[in-house]
């Protein structure tokens, strides 16, 4: 809880992956990639419940295995490319008797995250009296420096408008999500095409901890990180 308010965690982990098959189940520091999410959700200070929303059996019976609840299994419609992520956040919430304060999405593809994370993710939310927070990690590459390339080989900025800086030290700080938490109220999410409004608000995080698992090279960073225990906590 956070104060008296009550809050639900959710692990969405469907079977079907194009881009990294199987991913969810991949091996990340030795042991399944889902592994460090539920963990991490069990360690939180704040989550009452924490639940899976999944359609695949060999996932459902890892999670099971970690002690992770399963309350339901997610509908086949809900388990496709096209499903929206808002779609299965609203089932989960409708499928519980029980109501919560906030909902709080844990994506499996986020390994490095840890329960601080989470917890301080959750606490900003709440102290901001904001609808919703998301996890963010300070921008690798700046936009001011990023082009699109045209169909005659033209580059283009990508934020037009601006003069060229030179110097990124001149540059402003940007953020990009890091897909590792986000946190809304239950009453506003339900409502919401996204997590991201005008109202929402941002968690920094370190960029150690900020990887999202999308491909084979993302694995080999992951596993590489883990190897530096110290780097992650």
């Amino acid at each position: 809880m956070i104060g008296q308010k009550s809050v639900l965690g959710l692990i969405m982990a469907r079977g079907g992956s194009k881009g990294l098959p199987r991913k969810n189940l991949r091996q990340i520091g030795g042991k399944p990639m889902i592994a460090w999410t539920v963990e991490a959700g069990k360690q939180s200070q704040c989550i009452d419940r924490l639940i899976l929303s999944s359609d695949d059996e060999e996932i459902i019976d890892t999670a099971r295995k970690l002690e992770c609840e399963i309350p339901f299994i997610r509908p086949e419609n809900l388990a496709t490319d096209d499903a929206s992520p808002l779609e299965v956040i609203r089932h989960a919430i409708e499928a519980l008797p029980e109501k919560y304060d906030y909902l709080v999405l844990l994506q499996p593809t986020s390994p490095l995250r840890i329960a601080s994370d989470i917890d301080k993710c959750i606490e900003l939310c709440d102290k901001k009296n904001a609808p919703a927070c998301v996890t963010i990690t300070e921008s690798e590459k700046t936009p001011y420096w990023m082009y699109e390339l045209q169909k005659d080989y033209r580059i283009r900025p990508v934020l037009s408008g601006t003069e060229r800086v030179l110097r990124r030290q001149d540059l402003p700080k940007t953020y990009a999500l890091n897909g590792a938490v986000f946190v809304a109220r239950s009453d506003w999410i339900i409502c919401q095409k996204d997590f991201l409004s005008s109202d929402t608000i941002g968690f920094k995080m370190p960029r150690v901890r900020s990887i999202d698992i999308d491909s084979e090279i993302d694995l080999v960073i992951a596993n590489a990180i883990l190897k530096e225990k110290n780097l992650v906590g």
